[in-house]
């Protein structure tokens, strides 16, 4: 077919009759709705879809895209391959092809609009083909193939390089297929999502974003944004502390452009429940209570529901705590049970970087991350749906945080350790701290069972003390809300000062100072560091449930302790002589008080020992 009139006048006969006849060749090659056809013009360039009528007046309107040479998008190159391919073959296969080249060609023009010679670049690696005479496969077809392969398998730089030199030896002369890993991840950059680097203070003061964009130092702290060499001597360039942020909006508009996932995204809606079973996160109540409240993002499924999850980890397999790493990761519930939870669905958006963990400073960091959060609460327009082939309004909810105890407290506010250390007793927690065991114990757990329970009435087996205290009730989202919003924490590492200065500040330290009148914000305030920034979310305070344990180190802990300490295995066994001597010091079962010999020391065996002929019987079953 002839193209040299998209280059002619819009106001002559030639370009008329040029787009008439594109307009009926598309209606007779493409296997696609009429009414969903892509736009080639100048301002839409192929990346939205409307009727033949519409696409008629973006033509006359904007012109015809002058890059836009190969009609890959319009059945040209699904014409030719149909001639030459075997009757053998299935027919839509050229179909699909065709599909996944135009959704890899729309996800690179997103990140190449500013520079268009890229983005045509990366489509005459589309249509190239992996040899001459090549109808399968084209040499971008091929790569993502083979790299998506490296990926799954965890496959080396070096490995892939090798792979693909020996791959090369095979085909033809005059192939297409790179020769490195090197030059294959410069093919694929055009598919790369975006990213961020943000500068960060040293102390985690702030990013320097916003109002401190362009700043040269933390004005809280003083320090240099800038990196200093072994004569101190700043870097100019080589930020001292980065953070990596991925935005999420593009990564959901990317599965949302995928015909599996888009379809999977709404396999809770499309399910049936069943009443009494819990399989998936919509089965609970706070998923329910989502619904019933905001029934506006209950009747849109495709409306995401998010699970945060963070957690320090020491990179580059070093086991050894003068490092800590924090990744900040995102799953999304939409998904069914088997597909949630897997590596590919689970979004890494932030990094932040060590060598110090930031603890109760990440808010910091997460400020990029719920901003975002707050823009998929209010809306994000323009978002296709590839499976139902239409534009939707994408919406998002973060339904809770998923972390040990110790991320827990720093992403609560919640105080983990210590005399308070229990986010639902707070300030009624029976905490003691045992001398010879130097660590915290909690007792009051009888207060849980039901009031007339009869080891609430037993002395002699627990502590010696009836335990007739009424079940703790925690804080509900709004209380605790307004509670904490009288509370006011200054981000950032302290500088340590010593003697009068560091009393001096403690002194004029309003928020910490303990010389309250009143006795019971004094105690709300030892229990609590913060309000979480989570809070700025308006849906955060009315979730049941805004933070989840991790169980793998409870159930690790927990299981080892008591094996442990029923087998009774040498050196880590809890029922050990410092907890018989602190046992004594509290006057709690005296008959079990360890006897001090020239040589050993003797335990008395207590209720809860294993002798050693049932210790071998369970070792040996």
């Amino acid at each position: 077919m002839d193209k040299s009139w998209i280059r002619s006048d819009r106001r002559s006969k030639q370009y008329q009759e040029g787009v008439e006849q594109f307009i009926s060749s598309c209606l007779q090659n493409l296997h696609v709705d009429p009414n969903f056809i892509h736009c080639p013009c100048c301002k839409c360039i192929n990346l939205k879809k409307g009727p033949a009528t519409s696409i008629r007046e973006h033509l006359f309107f904007h012109g015809f895209s002058q890059n836009y040479v190969n009609w890959i998008w319009h059945g040209e190159s699904a014409e030719n391959d149909r001639v030459n391919w075997s009757t053998n073959q299935d027919p839509t296969d050229d179909y699909h092809k065709d599909f996944e080249t135009t959704n890899m060609c729309e996800a690179a023009y997103e990140n190449y609009t500013e520079n268009p010679e890229e983005f045509v670049k990366f489509l005459e690696d589309a249509e190239k083909p992996l040899y001459n005479g090549c109808k399968r496969y084209t040499k971008l077809s091929a790569l993502v193939k083979l790299y998506n392969t490296k990926a799954r398998h965890g496959m080396s730089d070096a490995l892939f390089s090798d792979l693909l030199t020996d791959f090369g030896d095979m085909l033809p002369d005059n192939h297409n297929m790179p020769s490195s890993t090197y030059d294959a991840k410069k093919t694929l950059s055009c598919l790369s999502l975006s990213h961020e680097k943000i500068h960060a203070c040293s102390n985690d003061c702030i990013l320097y974003r916003k109002q401190y964009k362009d700043c040269v130092s933390c004005p809280k702290c003083g320090l240099s944004r800038w990196k200093l060499n072994k004569k101190n001597i700043e870097k100019k360039g080589v930020p001292a502390k980065v953070m990596w942020y991925f935005p999420p909006i593009p990564r959901f508009k990317r599965m949302y452009k995928s015909l599996e996932t888009s379809k999977n995204l709404t396999w809770h809606k499309e399910t049936t429940r069943v009443a009494g079973q819990l399989r998936h996160p919509s089965d609970s109540p706070c998923w329910r209570l989502v619904d019933h409240m905001w029934p506006d993002f209950e009747s849109e499924p495709r409306n995401l529901r998010l699970a945060l999850a963070a957690d320090g980890i020491n990179p580059h397999s070093n086991l050894s705590s003068w490092y800590s790493c924090w990744p900040v990761m995102l799953a999304t519930y939409n998904l069914p049970p088997n597909m949630c939870m897997k590596r590919k669905f689970i979004m890494l958006t932030m990094l932040i970087s060590g060598p110090k963990q930031p603890g109760n400073d990440i808010d910091v960091y997460l400020d990029v991350l719920v901003e975002d959060l707050q823009r998929l609460w209010e809306g994000v327009d323009g978002v296709y749906d590839a499976y139902r082939k239409q534009f939707f309004t994408l919406k998002a909810v973060l339904l809770w945080a998923i972390n040990d105890f110790p991320a827990y407290g720093n992403l609560s506010g919640c105080t983990t350790h210590g005399y308070f250390a229990c986010p639902v007793c707070g300030e009624n927690t029976y905490a003691k701290h045992l001398e010879n065991g130097r660590k915290m114990s909690f007792f009051g757990h009888r207060r849980f069972l039901p009031r007339f329970h009869p080891y609430r009435r037993q002395t002699k087996e627990f502590n010696g003390v009836e335990e007739d205290g009424d079940t703790p009730t925690p804080l509900s989202g709004v209380t605790l809300y307004d509670k904490l919003s009288n509370i006011k924490c200054e981000f950032g590492k302290k500088i340590s000062v010593k003697g009068k200065k560091r009393k001096k500040e403690k002194e004029n330290n309003v928020e910490g100072s303990t010389d309250e009148k009143d006795l019971g914000a004094t105690d709300f305030r030892k229990c609590w560091k913060k309000k979480s920034i989570f809070f700025n979310l308006p849906y955060w305070k009315h979730l049941h449930v805004r933070h989840c344990l991790d169980v793998m180190h409870i159930e690790k802990n927990v299981f080892e302790s008591l094996i442990n300490t029923l087998m009774n295995v040498k050196g880590k066994t809890k029922d050990n002589v410092a907890a018989r001597l602190d046992m004594l010091q509290m006057g709690v079962r005296p008959e079990l008080r360890p006897e001090f010999g020239e040589k050993k020391t003797y335990l008395p065996p207590s209720a809860c020992s294993f002798t050693k002929k049932r210790s071998y019987k369970c070792a040996s079953r």
